[in-house]
């Protein structure tokens, strides 16, 4: 069977806190921090086993962003680097479609920076820091 993408769904939190635990992340990210409560984004998934997912960030502007990728890190396919592909793709045309005429992220690692590249983003290589305050109401 072929890869799919489509939309997040509130059945996919767990799947999703569940893949943000096996890379270890400090902290998951609550969800009231993403795009539409945690719906907002979208998943490759291949025979629904889900490979590789993101949000993607609309603003007041025609800038919109693309945030938090994370993979399945038990998914061994040949076809891993194809659905990062299809989920870049399809936010972009999801973007596009709405109206969005540049799209930004943030990016570390070596092989997405590299599958951006492929899709005609610019990389820009200067040194930078990626830089964030969680706001507490108790301040």
């Amino acid at each position: 069977m072929e890869l799919s993408i489509r939309r997040l769904k509130e059945s996919d939190w767990d799947l999703l806190t569940q893949m943000w635990s096996s890379w270890e992340w400090d902290e998951h990210l609550d969800k009231d921090l993403l795009p539409d409560n945690g719906t907002g984004g979208f998943i490759v998934e291949k025979n629904n086993e889900p490979i590789v997912a993101g949000f993607l960030y609309s603003t007041n502007s025609r800038l919109w962003t693309i945030g938090w990728p994370i993979s399945n890190k038990n998914y061994r396919g040949a076809d891993r680097k194809e659905a990062v592909e299809l989920l870049l793709k399809g936010m972009e045309n999801v973007a596009k479609a709405s109206g969005c005429k540049a799209l930004i992220t943030l990016a570390s690692n070596k092989t997405l920076i590299e599958t951006h590249k492929k899709l005609g983003w610019t990389v820009d290589y200067k040194t930078a820091y990626e830089v964030s305050k969680k706001i507490t109401q108790n301040e």
